[in-house]
């Protein structure tokens, strides 16, 4: 049974709306944790450092667990992975309403919603590679803009909801809302499957097979002596003692006998089920080795090794302002009648339009996506440093805008993996950048936190950040250049994905 070709429309269209709004109300919350984070700060009186810490495992332990959450959809698929995760994400903010330290948000906040988080974005984007091919990135581009049309929305709701109901009613009212996600996650039906005769099983499989059948016909001969002796018991009582001993003389030796072939028998089992547990063992430790062999194999690439590089700096450096923006504001005595809109929301909503634009920019066929996706990293790590010499409403609220627009190149990430790697090799290598990108994810707002800890400024942070994403950036460009080409075309065939072995007889 393999998958069809992609239909680029039809149902795949459904997908990309259900999509749209299952990442609207999973991250909606933890991408506009910046509302949060000032309450947080005010009700624990924790360092600035330390608080970080809720939104950026929000965000990063998704990422850092991609590699099991894209096992996961391959394995049960994305409409199961879907409806479990919504699950999840709307008891990890229930639960954080009754938070009574901090140290319960890390879990409850953190890491229960953050991985939610992670297997539903890893389900969005699976099933919509799946049913879309040539309009790949505006399928992509739409599906991304939820999550930054929800951290425009719940910017202001959560602000407004704490007002009214205050914080812990504000978590609640939010994790009702994430329960939608169980009715997107229904409606996201599987591509249909093309018939196909069934593959021949391979010779461990057939080893499985009789294994389970001996394990039966041992269950049976267990039961029917156990019948056997209690059928026996049943007619000595019922005869005499002296036809019970004679019987007893009479079935002695054959008993022995018996039991000899029975002993043969039960060492031959054993040997047989000894033999049958190695080979299945051995079945799943090659299955491990392929698994890191192919892994070795993708960071051959030039261009590979590279991107892992730059989303690791580019999430350590540009997920901060997404998080700090308004304390940065708060730090620089902005007052509030400056404000106009919130930052966070000006972040989130230029997000959605940067993800639309470059999602149909990297369907032209004359647009070099990678290279794109360079300058998007060039222009971020600029607008980073520009952060510390903007010390007013407008200028803040104009790089808030630009950041936006250019982190909005999450929609083209898939695109430019596919393109690195193949369709085929998406799900392996896209779990293995995100587990970097998580990793950037979760240190980038604590160490922002910490500079300001020890510094009381934000200036060497953002630096720090900015300088982060450009030497990322820069490495990327240097890999991508036309020089490298005959360096990235592997002459070496990959590791073969199936193992099998011969079973003796």
């Amino acid at each position: 049974m393999v998958l069809l070709k992609s239909p680029d429309g039809g149902w795949g269209w459904v997908i990309v709306l259900v999509s749209f709004f299952t990442q609207f109300f999973c991250y909606g919350s933890p991408l506009a944790v910046g509302v949060l984070y000032l309450e947080w700060l005010d009700t624990f009186g924790e360092g600035k450092g330390k608080t970080a810490w809720i939104g950026s495992l929000a965000s990063g332990v998704g990422l850092l667990a991609s590699p099991v959450c894209s096992a996961c959809v391959s394995y049960f698929g994305a409409r199961p992975v879907t409806i479990f995760s919504g699950f999840m994400v709307a008891g990890g903010l229930m639960m954080s309403s009754f938070a009574p330290n901090i140290y319960f948000l890390f879990f409850s906040y953190g890491i229960i919603v953050g991985l939610g988080c992670g297997l539903l974005y890893t389900a969005t984007v699976t099933i919509t590679c799946q049913y879309f091919d040539k309009r790949r990135g505006l399928a992509l581009g739409l599906i991304s803009t939820g999550s930054s049309v929800g951290l425009f929305i719940y910017a202001a709701l959560q602000r407004e909801l704490i007002e009214l109901y205050g914080l812990d009613g504000c978590l609640l009212i939010v994790g009702a809302l994430s329960l939608n996600i169980l009715a997107c996650g229904s409606l996201m039906r599987p591509l249909e499957l093309s018939d196909s005769p069934l593959p021949e099983k391979s010779c461990l499989e057939k080893v499985a097979d009789q294994y389970l059948i001996y394990h039966e016909k041992e269950n049976v001969e267990e039961n029917t002596s156990i019948l056997e002796k209690d059928y026996n018991e049943e007619k000595c009582v019922n005869m005499s003692s002296r036809e019970c001993k004679q019987d007893s003389i009479l079935n002695k030796n054959g008993l022995i006998s018996i039991h000899a072939k029975e002993t043969d028998t039960y060492k031959q089992k054993v040997v047989e089920q000894t033999y049958f547990c190695k080979q299945l063992a051995k079945k799943k430790w090659q299955l491990y080795l392929n698994y890191w062999e192919e892994t070795l194999f993708l960071f051959k690439n030039k261009v590979f090794s590279s991107l892992f590089i730059a989303i690791l700096f580019f999430d350590i450096g540009g997920f901060p302002p997404s998080l700090l923006m308004e304390d940065v504001a708060r730090s620089s005595n902005i007052s509030e009648e400056e404000y106009v809109m919130p930052l966070i929301s000006i972040l989130g909503i230029m997000t959605a339009v940067g993800k639309l634009v470059l999602g149909v920019l990297a369907d032209f066929k004359w647009i070099n996506t990678l290279y794109l996706y360079v300058i998007t990293l060039i222009m971020t790590g600029v607008a980073l440093v520009a952060i510390p010499f903007a010390k007013s409403y407008i200028l803040l609220a104009i790089l808030s805008g630009i950041l936006g627009f250019l982190s909005g190149n999450w929609s083209i990430f898939p695109y430019v993996t596919t393109k690195t790697v193949g369709i085929e090799k998406l799900a392996h290598a896209y779990g293995v950048l995100m587990f970097f990108a998580g990793l950037g994810n979760s240190l980038g707002p604590p160490i922002v936190g910490w500079f300001y800890d020890w510094t009381q400024t934000y200036d060497i942070a953002f630096w720090f950040s900015g300088l982060c994403v450009l030497l990322g950036g820069l490495l990327l460009l240097v890999a991508a250049l036309p020089c490298w080409d005959n360096c990235n075309n592997q002459s070496a065939k990959p590791p073969p994905n199936i193992y099998s072995y011969t079973v003796a007889s």
